[in-house]
């Protein structure tokens, strides 16, 4: 968490997620890289005459105005905060700034269960959580202090969920939390208690795992399981692995991974396998 990108529209829940991003800066020794993509109208983009260069000016200048307002946020005083406006397609002006910054995670706002509005809609959205190779933190609401004590990771303990899963047991021992690890039993692929036990524990086997718990939570679908485990748990953060451009895993099948995001009332963060 040493170089952090926060994407932002300048809305509400882009500054949600800048909350965060500055707290996990402040307590890791982070730098943070905020991210405005400027799509512009599409007469502007293109058009290769001048006569539109005043209309360009404006959105240009009016980033410039929100950054400025932003820079004296008391709760980014004394941070390493660089800013850029970048003039792409929103996921590829993301990845873009990946590489360049060798970012390690990415934070962004959203807008709750009807979807990621303004900056981050429609398919932009699970590209950017579905392929993106660093971690995807996606921050709904406000936190005054981004504490986390308990943090679900739902995953099938199949053998390609090993890397996410060391991924994110890392990303909890930097948070001082505990992570409990769940597989959600359902109809179609239902195993007995100790089929699951067993599958779980042989998974976990050499893998230095501490401070951690198992769980077997039972419901209609994976989804609703894995909110339902997080709410009676009352954790902070819940976890996922997602399959990159094939879509998600065989456990994550269908948006499961875009539903959470979008239905879940806690943070969310994904892994890439």
């Amino acid at each position: 968490m040493q170089r952090i990108l926060v994407p932002t529209d300048f809305s509400e829940q882009a500054e949600y997620a800048l909350k965060v991003a500055a707290d996990l800066a402040r307590k890791h020794d982070g730098e943070i890289y905020l991210l405005h993509i400027l799509e512009l109208p599409i007469h502007l983009a293109n058009s290769g005459s001048s006569e539109h260069l005043p209309e360009s000016l404006f959105f240009i200048k009016l980033a410039e105005k929100n950054f400025k307002e932003m820079e004296n946020k008391p709760y980014l005083e004394g941070l390493r905060v660089h800013q850029e406006v970048a003039y792409n397609e929103i996921y590829a002006g993301i990845q873009d700034a990946i590489k360049v910054n060798e970012i390690d995670l990415i934070v962004m706002g959203s807008h709750g269960a009807s979807g990621f509005k303004e900056m981050f809609i429609g398919s932009n959205t699970e590209k950017v959580v579905r392929t993106s190779d660093k971690p995807v933190l996606v921050i709904k609401n406000d936190h005054e202090d981004f504490d986390i004590k308990d943090f679900v990771f739902a995953t099938d303990f199949s053998e390609e969920c090993r890397l996410p899963l060391d991924k994110a047991y890392k990303f909890a021992q930097s948070m001082n939390a505990k992570l409990h690890l769940l597989f959600v039993n359902t109809v179609s692929d239902f195993k007995t208690s100790d089929e699951a036990l067993t599958m779980m524990r042989t998974f976990i086997k050499g893998m230095g795992l501490e401070d951690y718990s198992l769980n077997i939570y039972n419901d209609h679908s994976v989804e609703k399981g894995i909110l339902n485990f997080a709410k009676e748990t009352n954790a902070q953060l819940v976890g996922m692995s997602t399959h990159g451009r094939k879509g998600l895993s065989h456990f994550f099948n269908g948006s499961i991974s875009e539903d959470l995001v979008n239905h879940a009332q806690r943070p969310v963060i994904t892994f890439k396998i």
